[in-house]
Formats: C-alpha cells, sequence, structure tokens
C-alpha cells in the first residue's frame, strides 16, 4: 500500500543578496530521513525572486557542486542591479502603502533575472538522494538584512490525473503582452479552484501548459505588478540588453556614442559571462549554448528561458484543496507576437498526489 503523501516546510536564511542553499541539505538537518522513502517530490517556494531550475537543467549543473552559480550570473549581468528599472521608481508604485515604499526593496534586476533563466517557484523531482536541490535565491539580503524565506517540500509516491480543462484567454491587440492569470476578472483561477474542489484534491498540482498550436509565447510564475510587466519586462521582450547597457553608460567617456558603446559592453559582459557558465558545466555543445548565442542579435522572446508550462501547488486547508501561494505570486502568460484571433489557449491539468 503506498505512503500517505507528506508535506514539511523550511524556512531558509540567505547568506547573500545571491546565494544558493542545498535544500536537500537542510531537509535532512531538520527530518532526517522522513522524505527518503518517496520516489518523488514537490519543491515549492513561496517568493518571485527565489526558486528551482527544473531537474533536467540542475542535474547536469551540479555535476559538479560549484556550477549552478555560473549558470545564474549570465542571467544577472544580462539584469543588473539598479540599472534605472520602472519597477524600482517607488514613488510611482500605486500598490504600495507609504510604509511598505519606506521598506520596499528594489529588486526589479531579480524578478526579470528569475524568469529569463527559467526559475519556478515549484517543481517536481526525481527523488535521488545523491543529489542537491538548489534553491537559488536572487534577493536575500536587503539592507544588509536577510529577508526570511520559505519552501515546502511534498513527498509522494506517484500523481493521477483528476480533471483537464482548457481555457481561452484572451490577449490584447498588442504584439508584446503579459496577462495575470489571476485576474478575478478573467475567472481563470476561480475556475481552477472549483474544480480542484468539486473532485476532492487535497494533496497535488496543477500543471498550467500553453496549447500545443501556440508559439511565440511562454508561462512563468511571479509579481505581476504593472510597472515591472508593463514596462521593464516589455523593455526586454524589444532588446534582451536594455539594462545591461544602461548600467553601463556612466561607465563610458563618450556622450554621444553612448547607446552603441553601451550596447556592445552589454553584450560582451554577457558572453564572456556566458562562456565561463558553459566551460564551468560542460554545456558547449547543448542547445542552451545555441539559444544563448542568438540573443546577440534577435529579440529576448526567442531565447528566454520562457516555459510552455508550469506548475501551482494543491495544499489542504479547512478540508478543501487550495492553490498554495505567497502573496505575490500570480502565474503570468507573457506573448512577444500578436495571438491569432486575440485569443491562447492554456491547459489546466489537475493531478492528485497518491
Amino acid at each position: 500500500m503506498a505512503a500517505t503523501p507528506v508535506e514539511v516546510t523550511l524556512e531558509l536564511t540567505p547568506r547573500a543578496r545571491f546565494d544558493i542553499i542545498d535544500v536537500r541539505e537542510r531537509l535532512r538537518s531538520a527530518h532526517g530521513d522522513l522524505l527518503d522513502a518517496y520516489p518523488r517530490h514537490l519543491y515549492h517556494s513561496f517568493h518571485t525572486t527565489a526558486g528551482y531550475l527544473e531537474q533536467s537543467l540542475a542535474a547536469r549543473l551540479t555535476r559538479q557542486r560549484a556550477t549552478v552559480a555560473p549558470y545564474v550570473e549570465v542571467f544577472r549581468t544580462m539584469f543588473p542591479e539598479g540599472a534605472g528599472y520602472e519597477h524600482d521608481q517607488l514613488d510611482r508604485r500605486q500598490d504600495l502603502t507609504s510604509a511598505e515604499r519606506a521598506v520596499e526593496p528594489r529588486n526589479a534586476d531579480s524578478h526579470l533575472a528569475f524568469m529569463a533563466a527559467g526559475l519556478s517557484t515549484c517543481v517536481s523531482y526525481v527523488n535521488r538522494p545523491q543529489e542537491p536541490v538548489c534553491f537559488v535565491d536572487l534577493d536575500g539580503v536587503t539592507d544588509g538584512r536577510p529577508r526570511r524565506r520559505l519552501t515546502s517540500i511534498v513527498g509522494f509516491t506517484r500523481e493521477r490525473e483528476i480533471a483537464r480543462l482548457k481555457i481561452g484567454v484572451p490577449m490584447s491587440d498588442h504584439p508584446i503582452d503579459s496577462i495575470n492569470l489571476k485576474d478575478p476578472k478573467l475567472g481563470i483561477y476561480e475556475q481552477i479552484v472549483q474544480t480542484v474542489k468539486q473532485n476532492g484534491v487535497t494533496s497535488g498540482r496543477v500543471r498550467l501548459e500553453l496549447g500545443g498550436a501556440e508559439r511565440q509565447a511562454g508561462l512563468t510564475v511571479n509579481e505581476y505588478e504593472t510597472l515591472l510587466m508593463r514596462h521593464d519586462l516589455v523593455d526586454v521582450l524589444r532588446n534582451p540588453f536594455r539594462f545591461a547597457a544602461e548600467k553601463g553608460r556612466h561607465m563610458l567617456a563618450h556622450p554621444r556614442s553612448i547607446p552603441a558603446k553601451a550596447l556592445d559592453y552589454a553584450k560582451y559582459d554577457m558572453v564572456r559571462a556566458l562562456n565561463q557558465a558553459l566551460d564551468l558545466t560542460g554545456l558547449r555543445a547543448s542547445l542552451l549554448e545555441r539559444l544563448f548565442a542568438r540573443a546577440i542579435a534577435v529579440p529576448a522572446g526567442r531565447f528566454l528561458r520562457m516555459k510552455r508550462a508550469v506548475n501551482l501547488r494543491v495544499r489542504e486547508s479547512d478540508g478543501h484543496g487550495v492553490i498554495a501561494d505567497g502573496r505575490y505570486q500570480s502565474p503570468i502568460l507573457v506573448q512577444w507576437n500578436r495571438a491569432d484571433k486575440r485569443v491562447r489557449t492554456v491547459e489546466a491539468i489537475i493531478t492528485r498526489f497518491e
């Protein structure tokens, strides 16, 4: 008889703004072998600037323990801290109170690097005790103080599909657009939650997938803040090196040649960071390298590791299944070309852990 799924929550304390924490090591330290017998684990971060890589990429990067960092550094080079992001202009943030503005971190770079690097808030791993599980934090320390980070781990034996929904997402006529799938006006989130409850799922996940015919679009889970999604992300999709170039402007001596020079410097810095990462990770002949190489000449939407699918964690609350998410977490559909008939198809696959 299969064991009942078990969930534990860990509190993590980052040591620096950019930090990598081995969650498997912390799990074993706090709970011993509690989850070792389960063949699968689900890892969920409650944050939008700290999360996990998909297992297939993580396994390649962690063949040598120190190689996740240079991979992520490629994207941190691409999105430098303090490079003129709209999201960091706190006086314009209508979502914040005066008290919140006083403590809110300026972290647009961390949000953009999180999305571009293909980090996830929720991932499913085959349990391989010999491999580390890396929690990657891009914004772990603010004003010298470590942020409180939470992650949950679920051990389960198998998962079974319970229901499947096909959802039409209305898009604008803008070629570059982002849609908050959690927006109550759309009713998508409510429809998914209702289906979870109707089927009595209290431990499982919702996998959101783009329809098979969808192109030039991707999914992510992040903070849907207007300045970040409608301005900063749009700038990235139009020009991948926009912010790296902005950061370099102040270091150049000839003002009239700044735009072109800054862009050249940004490309050079990213290529250098990329080559260092590839040398360390052994990914030189991989699809990953080809995608990065294309970034030098094409819009960001064609090479950023935007996903075709994301996971949402389902857990029990007051006897019912709910979607477990952090305060700022929303599933987001991003497009970089117009959708046919201004609608894109997303499938929601609801599964139960057993």
